[in-house]
């Protein structure tokens, strides 16, 4: 791990055996991700709308709701792990998709004559899908290597990073047209809508997916948790990706946490407007996912980990500059550099981590990663929730998006500055705890 690989063995060696946009089973896996992406990016705008708008919520509460729908990364994301190791990834994620479905669609359920919908009904729906969207991307992120070869991974990811951000990019301007149309929670038909169409196109699938190892079964939960933190926490590079992700999370959940707010109260954001402006940002985005992969071809797929977050992040110090009128442009420009960052970024150390792992530990990898790098998210959105509330939501703009670039620090000095590309053969699994 100490030295570059050559061409001919890495992610960025020979070109894929044959096109993704030929694979039957990763287009279906890929369009309908892409509608569940668009739906939950109107959620994320819907929601908090409905809290403010409907309910009257406050800075902090705002803040407690977005904590909620990322609390069951800190609380379950361990036992998913191994849970997902053991079970049939394929069903598994169609179940949740349902669950989502019937979850999202109870909110506008609840503003029907008679019912009166509650904030403590908005986080009890936050938090329990969140709970499934654990075990979703667990399993998700687990099962895209078994649909591609290890040098489709990058490609892969960075279609799927595309779509992701296409879905950031239209989600808001038609989240902001269905609150205008049928208000906050009413909008959330959309979600469930999509959850549906993932599920459908799940079910399509036709790949056989390997048995889980049998000796999964004669073991412990707890001793599975530990084999993959033990992972983890002992590479050299994983823990370095980890500790970078995380903090970026972090802050940029606590960013998130006053984003609505901040749009809303500091630069005088009509719903449409919001929408709007989150629109603009996430061409950036989209951006990132076409470019991933020539990034990675040109500097090398393992180089552009700490190198997108060290230079496309910088301008998203235009963000806490906004103000209101077309000052609002300033922010969405950093948004939108903040968006490219985080696709080139994310599709480079996701394919890192799926190529490094075997098989076998794969969904309890993703696991403890996302145990690590979400848990820190319930905290950073009741921070910015805190110091929205005492300092005032611009300074803690600034704070966000301050801690958000000094993340990069932890892969910037680390053994991934002598290495040029990812390595395609999976790595020695660490001894047994």
């Amino acid at each position: 791990m100490g030295h570059s690989r050559g061409v001919t063995d890495t992610l960025t060696g020979p070109a894929p055996r044959r096109s993704l946009w030929r694979h039957r089973d990763f287009l279906l896996l890929w369009g309908g991700q892409a509608v569940s992406e668009i739906g939950s990016a109107i959620t994320m705008l819907a929601v908090p709308l409905a809290a403010v708008l409907l309910l009257d919520a406050g800075t902090f509460q705002v803040g407690l709701l977005t904590a909620m729908s990322t609390l069951p990364f800190l609380l379950v994301a361990l036992p998913a792990g191994a849970l997902v190791d053991r079970a049939a990834k394929h069903r598994l994620m169609m179940w949740c998709d349902v669950g989502r479905l019937l979850l999202l669609g109870s909110v506008p359920l609840a503003t029907l004559p008679g019912l009166r919908l509650t904030y403590p009904h908005l986080l009890v729906v936050a938090l329990l899908t969140g709970v499934l969207t654990v075990f979703f991307d667990v399993a998700y992120q687990s099962y895209l290597p078994v649909l591609l070869d290890k040098e489709d991974l990058v490609d892969g990811n960075g279609k799927l990073g595309t779509t992701a951000a296409f879905a950031q990019f239209a989600g808001p301007a038609l989240g902001g047209v269905l609150v205008g149309l049928l208000g906050a929670a009413r909008s959330l038909i959309a979600d469930a809508a999509t959850y549906a169409v993932s599920a459908v196109t799940l079910f399509l699938i036709r790949t056989p997916e390997p048995a889980p190892h049998p000796a999964h079964g004669e073991r412990r939960i707890r001793d599975d948790v530990k084999e993959g933190l033990h992972f983890v926490v002992k590479h050299p590079i994983l823990r370095r990706i980890v500790a970078c992700t995380g903090t970026g999370n972090l802050f940029n959940a606590m960013m998130l946490a006053v984003e609505t707010p901040f749009m809303v109260r500091v630069l005088d954001l009509e719903p449409g407007g919001v929408g709007l402006v989150l629109t603009l940002g996430a061409c950036g985005g989209i951006v990132g996912g076409l470019i991933a992969r020539p990034l990675a071809n040109r500097f090398g797929s393992a180089r552009i980990i700490w190198l997108s977050p060290l230079v496309i992040g910088l301008p998203a110090f235009l963000a806490p500059l906004a103000t209101p009128g077309w000052g609002v442009l300033l922010y969405a420009a950093g948004l939108a550099f903040f968006g490219m960052m985080a696709v080139v970024y994310n599709v480079a150390q996701v394919s890192y981590r799926q190529a490094i792992t075997p098989h076998a530990l794969l969904g309890r990898m993703n696991a403890s990663v996302r145990f690590i790098v979400w848990g820190t998210m319930p905290l950073g959105a009741l921070l910015g929730g805190l110091l929205g509330t005492w300092f005032g939501l611009r300074a803690t703009v600034w704070i966000a998006v301050l801690g958000s670039y000094a993340a990069v620090a932890w892969v910037f000095f680390s053994p991934l500055r002598s290495l040029r590309d990812v390595p395609l053969a999976a790595e020695p699994t660490p001894d047994p705890v």
